[in-house]
């Protein structure tokens, strides 16, 4: 199961770039890259927990084909960053670090760590532990096209998972779309609660998956391989090493040191998201880079295991997501064929849900599975949390019409953005020319239709 509940961002929705000229830009992306110090080469020590980083340029995106205009958007975008869901992997640390601090067997960096998380503890404590933090309300791209939405008084519709994170992002964007354009301030409708659209992996039509998260031999077997790994205990090893005594740490079995390493790389990837709260709060002295790498490899085996494209010939991980794929689809059919007037639909939802989603669609780096005598390790295998689900993760359906002429009814495009980048849909789908983003709405009907 999910050690830690991720942590992750908010939305990006960049349609709005797309359907209108401008964008309307809030200083949080920026300002949050600046905060994290993770530069682009550092963000797979984060994993899942990877600060958000625009994938694409709103200005420079392709021109829809000549006569089509963008007329609908929708997305599907994860929530914004938090405090960690509780206290354990702090206290975890803090209890180890007492018992060398009464023995005198901490190093002098060692004896730096207590405070640090001490203050990130309370900072998450005073906020309320897995609630939204002022980074997850700040890490928000937004458009000035929805004037043209406002400008009609179409509805903006708005859904989450119900999860308290979730519509916090969700009051947050809208907050920040209102703010760009006061008048939508009449269309976006109040958030309604889809647990079996957007928090599918807890209910209970997908019990099949449950019990493959708690009992599944293959994920058993191969998540615990992954953990007793050497290069696991190496990286354990030389991080308790730096922060205690030899004969401290040469007391702790492996499984302890393995233990107190990934809780404390726990801490490590949540200090990013309490930037606002804990200022002064720097875990990075604690775990240098090599041994950071492979601890958030381990958080990411777990992802690929359990919510990415997993194993060979199985689809018990992701097939779950056809619910929200299936939604996608028709909230654009409904919109081309006039049977919906909305004007965009924003979904707010976790990393369990994208990651599926990701392996439906396709998306760059989520498509290859494992084979059960070879674990997904860095080398064999492209998937990374930072890359597929990072914090703000979102994935965006611009819906274009031309003028319907000579009797026939418009013909309608859909251009797809994954963390605002021009992105292709999976290869057995026709664009309208070669090379191109824009995809008839029926042929993307047909080729991502499931059996």
């Amino acid at each position: 199961m999910k050690r830690t509940a991720p942590l992750s961002v908010a939305v990006a929705v960049s349609t709005a770039a797309s359907l209108a000229a401008g964008v309307l830009l809030t200083a949080g992306t920026a300002a949050a890259h600046d905060r994290s110090g993770a530069s682009r080469v550092d963000r797979d020590l984060y994993g899942t927990k990877a600060p958000y980083e625009p994938q694409g340029r709103p200005g420079h995106y392709r021109k829809a084909p000549k006569g089509f205009a963008p007329v609908f958007t929708e997305n599907v975008a994860r929530h914004g960053s938090r405090a960690m869901s509780d206290g354990k992997d702090g206290e975890a640390v803090l209890a180890v670090l007492g018992r060398a601090q009464e023995q005198g067997a901490l190093t002098d960096l060692g004896a730096r760590l207590a405070p640090q998380v001490r203050t990130l503890l309370t900072a998450a404590s005073t906020l309320g532990f897995g609630n939204l933090s002022a980074r997850g309300a700040d890490e928000q791209r937004l458009p000035s096209l929805f004037r043209s939405i406002a400008a009609d008084g179409r509805p903006v519709v708005v859904e989450t998972s119900g999860v308290a994170r979730a519509v916090a992002s969700a009051g947050a964007f809208t907050a920040g779309l209102t703010a760009g354009v006061p008048a939508l301030a009449g269309s976006i409708k109040a958030p309604v609660t889809d647990k079996n659209l957007l928090y599918f992996h807890k209910q209970p039509q997908n019990a099949d998956y449950q019990a493959y998260l708690a009992s599944d031999p293959d994920l058993t077997a191969v998540l615990s391989a992954v953990e007793h790994e050497p290069r696991a205990a190496r990286a354990a090893r030389h991080a308790v090493g730096r922060l205690f005594r030899a004969g401290f740490a040469e007391a702790l079995s492996t499984e302890e040191q393995v233990a107190f390493a990934r809780s404390l790389h726990a801490l490590y990837s949540a200090a990013p998201d309490l930037s606002v709260e804990a200022p002064g709060v720097d875990l990075a002295p604690f775990l240098n880079q090599d041994d950071a790498r492979w601890l958030a490899y381990l958080d990411d085996a777990e992802e690929f295991y359990q919510s990415g494209p997993a194993f060979s010939g199985r689809t018990i991980t992701y097939r779950m997501a056809g619910v929200l794929l299936d939604d996608l689809l028709a909230q654009a059919g409904a919109r081309a064929v006039g049977t919906s007037g909305n004007g965009a639909v924003l979904r707010f939802t976790h990393a369990e849900e994208i990651e599926p989603l990701a392996v439906l669609l396709g998306l760059p780096g989520s498509t290859e599975q494992a084979d059960p005598d070879e674990p997904y390790t860095y080398r064999n295998n492209p998937w990374r949390g930072a890359e597929v689900a990072p914090m703000g993760a979102n994935i965006q359906w611009d819906l274009f019409a031309d003028k319907p002429a000579d009797g026939r009814p418009a013909a309608h495009l859909v251009r797809m953005l994954y963390n605002e980048k021009e992105t292709a849909f999976k290869s057995s789908c026709r664009p309208v020319a070669k090379g191109s983003y824009f995809y008839p709405l029926d042929e993307l009907k047909h080729c991502l239709a499931r059996s």
